[in-house]
């Protein structure tokens, strides 16, 4: 989530309001210094927040996990028992059947025995059985031990993870707090505010027709190279004497297709949490996009970094992810240096620009999945 284009936006509004109107110089310094000051108050907030969004849906995608591995291992440990009752059962009968008319017990071994040879293969049936028995319940044994061992520690990590669950939601419940001070400062600003936001949807309107335009534009070209034969060319080329192996660089991206996905949902509000058109947070946004694809990430910025291959900033390409303010925001490029992300709590999914001060200065990668 992020305010810096729109914040910058406010301030320029306001100051230019300021300017036009008929104050006093010393006025509009004034009006000028609180501007910026409540900007740089909000912009704090937001960050914070953003973090503290991202690192609770991380940590919520590892309790999810661990709660997986719970269920898988309780139906592990209920076929454990069901083996191991089974295998006491197999050993109990072999043991009633030495001692009834059914299977000869050691006596009658002996004395029903018709040569060494039979007595010896006699014996040696009856105690293979028998050890076969004993192995099958050491096995189950053993393996119900495992399972109850592994789930000890799960359970150890559930409860682990979810103290940071709270933990993180706590902080988040904190940082939620400071919104009402965040509405207190915008209501301070609120006339150069709502001239923002007219200026600011006809700005949003007009990058997504542009958008749509260029989308529009590279799928023609594609369908047309696609289309068109190779140019035939007599003369092959001379080989070139000692070729260079060409600079690494990711393999060319394939996910194109998310950028017109992602323009679909321009104006949706963003929801803290939120992975559906009802409202998006920014990973939720990223991941709930790519999965129309058949990518399928995490709900965690920070986790979203960590998957696909890097991307040099040079080498951006539509579809890839950009992130910011240490991974705690991710977008989507689309070209031209622009990106669609879902800001921040007030605001909709939108376009902004890689150029922007603030997310050039806290730009830190892309990746291509």
């Amino acid at each position: 989530m992020r305010t810096g284009l729109s914040f910058i936006a406010v301030l320029a509004a306001a100051l230019a309001v300021v300017a036009a109107s008929p104050a006093e110089p010393g006025q509009i310094s004034s009006k000028r210094a609180e501007a910026e000051r409540v900007l740089a108050g909000i912009d704090a907030i937001d960050m914070e927040l953003d973090r503290a969004v991202e690192a609770y849906n991380g940590a919520t995608v590892q309790l999810e996990t661990i709660n997986r591995d719970l269920a898988a291992n309780e139906t592990r440990l209920v076929a454990a028992r069901a083996n191991l009752a089974a295998a006491h059962k197999r050993v109990a009968n072999r043991v009633l059947a030495l001692y009834t008319s059914q299977e000869p017990d050691a006596l009658a071994v002996l004395l029903g025995a018709s040569s060494l040879g039979d007595l010896i293969e006699r014996i040696d049936s009856v105690n293979r059985i028998s050890r076969d028995d004993v192995r099958i319940a050491e096995e189950v044994t053993r393996f119900r031990n495992e399972v109850r061992t592994r789930q000890q520690r799960l359970v150890q990590a559930q409860a682990q993870q979810r103290r940071i669950v709270a933990q993180r939601a706590a902080r988040r419940s904190a940082i939620e707090g400071q919104l009402a001070e965040r509405q207190t400062l915008l209501a301070s600003i609120k006339d150069e505010i709502s001239k923002l936001q007219a200026a600011e949807q006809a700005r949003q309107e007009t990058l997504a027709r542009e958008a749509r335009a260029q989308l529009r534009s590279t799928q023609t070209q594609t369908s047309e190279q696609q289309s068109s034969p190779p140019p035939s060319d007599p003369t092959p080329p001379a080989p070139s004497p000692s070729p260079s192996p060409p600079p690494a660089s990711p393999p060319p991206s394939t996910h194109g297709g998310v950028v017109g996905i992602a323009l679909r949902y321009l104006g949706v509000p963003y929801r803290w949490g939120g992975a559906s058109p009802s409202g998006f947070d920014c990973s939720g946004f990223l991941m709930y996009v790519f999965a129309k694809v058949g990518v399928y990430l995490p709900h965690s910025s920070y986790m979203q970094f960590r998957l696909g291959r890097f991307v040099p900033r040079s080498a951006l390409q539509p579809g890839d992810a950009v992130f910011f303010n240490g991974a705690s925001h991710v977008g989507i490029y689309i070209g031209s240096g622009r990106f669609v992300h879902a800001p921040h709590t007030g605001d909709v999914v939108k376009i902004s620009s890689l150029g922007d001060s603030w997310y050039s200065s806290t730009y830190v990668g892309a990746r291509r999945y």
